[in-house]
């Protein structure tokens, strides 16, 4: 069975640990109405993906 040969630092231990985050959604205007939308996403205000009409949307 394989054993480590040396102890690993905590600075290696704490900068492999630092790349892993959280992602962030990318967050950007419709071009439709306005509203803010996820990017490659639907629009939840108005339904529209890329110039067409994908969901069905009620009017408030």
């Amino acid at each position: 069975m394989a054993v480590p040969k040396r102890k690993k630092s905590k600075m290696r231990v704490r900068q492999r640990k630092g790349q892993i985050k959280a992602i962030v959604a990318q967050v950007s205007a419709c071009p439709k109405c306005g509203e803010p939308r996820q990017a490659h996403r639907v629009c939840p205000a108005c339904g529209s993906y890329r110039g067409r009409q994908i969901l069905a949307v009620e009017a408030e």
